[in-house]
């Protein structure tokens, strides 16, 4: 639907300017007037060109700057600062453009008279359904200052986790990548020189030194074929993920890798606790609070426990109905829900154990970097004692041929 920008003085003929969505421009001005409103310019605002539409890909909203976003407009909403004001203002202080965009539409929203919660809701891909519902609740209850400033802290604590658990894993990957090009480099260029004189020498080789030569040849003169199956591997992995069972099937196998497995179940586990005990502080019922938590989950298996789960809270059974019954919800877990169902206290026993796993996602991090390091370093060493090996032990045998 088109937008469009005005300027137009108010009843006390003090201007004000902003931008209202509307089919036609008569419409706009009937929008307009029902605000009591009178616009001396109105124009439809024009679209982005594909150029500046495809640098949003380049400059999207990162989770630094919604968090960022947030606690400076929880600090204004204490401060008493009048809503579009605030947004006005962060509107010269984000450094984002394209959330710079966003605010500033969010702010001719909210001055043409509509709840901060819907202007958001018009950007899903910014303000997530998890976001908006926290901002409508503050807005009912009176208490959005409060409710944006508790939204700015699970925010601050969500991305300080995920920054944790990247920056653990950057380490490995740089490693493991460095030794997928050294190796490939040796193969295509080293390995060919080296092994030359014992392709001449006409005798039996071992086992290990032909596998060797025959992935030099293939990686020399076969490269293509290499990168159409990595090509071909890529698209059918997306396609498959695409597909709502193959994205079941990823997300089960997930939760039962070797040694990630039980790192992943416990990531899962933290978002639940965290998403669901911040929404009911938030005074959002609980059956649309879990309903916003399976859209957040972000993987399938769990996802479907908390859509079971709804369906038993709508029929008055437990919460923990669904997950006494899986293998992938801890029992403590369920345990602990069933106890703060009976006492009334379900947000405080949620918070303690979002506490509990959050700890142990991070001293898992911190294990899994420690144990990663002298295995890296093993495989590291068994790899270029396998070429010298294949390399250096036909060479002995044909000298001593000699």
């Amino acid at each position: 639907m088109p937008v469009f920008e005005y300027r137009a003085k108010d009843q006390a003929g003090h201007d004000s300017e902003g931008a209202v969505e509307a089919p036609t421009q008569a419409a706009a001005l009937d929008a307009l007037a029902e605000h009591h409103l009178t616009p001396f310019y109105l124009k439809e605002r024009v679209e982005h060109g594909i150029f500046e539409a495809s640098l949003k890909i380049f400059n999207r909203v990162k989770s630094k700057d919604l968090v960022i976003f947030s606690r400076q407009l929880s600090v204004m909403a204490s401060a008493t600062l009048p809503l579009v004001q605030s947004l006005r203002i962060l509107v010269k202080q984000t450094e984002n453009e394209t959330l710079k965009i966003i605010i500033s539409d969010v702010a001719d929203e909210v001055e043409g008279g509509v709840k901060l919660s819907a202007a958001m809701a018009k950007f899903p891909d910014v303000f997530s359904d998890f976001y908006v519902n926290m901002v409508r609740s503050g807005e009912t209850s009176g208490k959005l200052d409060e409710v944006l400033n508790y939204l700015a802290d699970e925010a601050e604590k969500n991305y300080d986790l995920m920054s944790k658990i990247r920056g653990a894993m950057i380490y490995p990957a740089f490693i493991i990548g460095g030794m997928v090009i050294v190796g490939i480099v040796m193969m295509v260029f080293v390995v060919p020189k080296l092994t030359a004189i014992l392709k001449e020498s006409g005798g039996r080789l071992p086992l290990s030194t032909r596998i060797l030569i025959g992935t030099s040849d293939f990686l020399q003169h076969q490269w293509w074929l290499l990168v159409i199956i990595l090509l071909l591997l890529t698209v059918g992995g997306r396609m498959v993920l695409r597909s709502r069972s193959g994205r079941l099937a990823w997300h089960h196998l997930q939760l039962y890798l070797p040694v990630f497995g039980n790192l992943f179940q416990k990531i899962y586990l933290t978002r639940f606790t965290r998403s669901l005990s911040t929404l009911l502080v938030g005074g959002v019922p609980l059956t649309r609070s879990l309903e916003i938590v399976a859209g957040v989950m972000g993987n399938l298996v769990y996802a479907d426990l908390v859509e079971q789960t709804i369906r038993e809270v709508e029929e008055g059974n437990s919460i923990a109905t669904v997950f006494l019954q899986s293998r992938v919800m801890p029992t403590m877990v369920s345990q602990m829900l069933i106890v703060g169902e009976k006492t009334g206290r379900l947000e405080e026993v949620l918070n303690r154990l979002n506490g509990f796993y959050t700890r142990e996602v991070e001293n898992m991090v911190t294990r899994l970097v420690t144990l990663i390091e002298p295995l890296i370093m093993v495989v590291l060493g068994v790899a270029v004692g396998v070429i010298v090996a294949a390399i250096i032990l036909p060479l002995y045998n044909l000298a001593g041929a000699l």
